[in-house]
């Protein structure tokens, strides 16, 4: 099991000054070169300008309630939590991953109470990501693990209690509600 690690990353707007900066000073490295006829130079310049070019790709945001799972070459390096534009190792593959609290309504269920009895039932499930790490490496779709998981709860649930109280005190799906849940 993955365990999820904070990685902290650089503001982006500090390398918005500086790799334009570095750009310009490599256009003015290629210029000398070329004036100078000086091979070595202009050759250093145009590795210099495809590196800065790579650089660029290293920017990101990270939206309120979201956070970025980061992976380098398959392997996880950290999620990225707090929120801002920023700027990373450009190689590294940024994972979004939604916090936000969601909610859904299952599907009515047939499924026979405690008892025998055929009944209906359906939920409102609230849920959000807690450990994005998991949420992306440990299942194929989180979003629908939590569906899936969500209507086997809820098989469980009405199989363990009677539709209706037979004898006073006992826990029903009909009148009990809350001590259920």
């Amino acid at each position: 099991m993955i365990s999820e690690r904070t990685l902290r990353v650089s503001s982006g707007w500090g390398m918005l000054v500086v790799l334009p900066l570095a750009l310009l000073g490599d256009g003015y490295l290629f210029y000398l070169g070329v004036t100078a006829a000086n091979v070595p130079l202009v050759v250093i310049a145009t590795i210099a300008f495809l590196a800065l070019l790579i650089c660029l790709g290293g920017f990101f945001v990270v939206n309120p309630n979201e956070s970025k799972v980061v992976q380098l070459f398959g392997k996880y390096v950290g999620t990225v939590h707090e929120q801002g534009f920023k700027w990373a190792n450009p190689f590294f593959n940024k994972i979004k991953v939604s916090k936000r609290v969601r909610n859904f309504d299952s599907d009515k269920l047939k499924v026979n109470d405690k008892s025998g009895n055929p009944v209906e039932i359906a939920a409102v499930v609230v849920w959000r990501v807690v450990e994005t790490a998991q949420a992306v490496f440990e299942v194929d779709d989180y979003v629908h693990y939590v569906h899936v998981q969500s209507e086997a709860a809820l098989r469980n649930l009405a199989t363990r209690y009677p539709y209706d109280d037979h004898e006073v005190g006992e826990i029903s799906l009909r009148e009990n509600t809350v001590e259920i849940a």
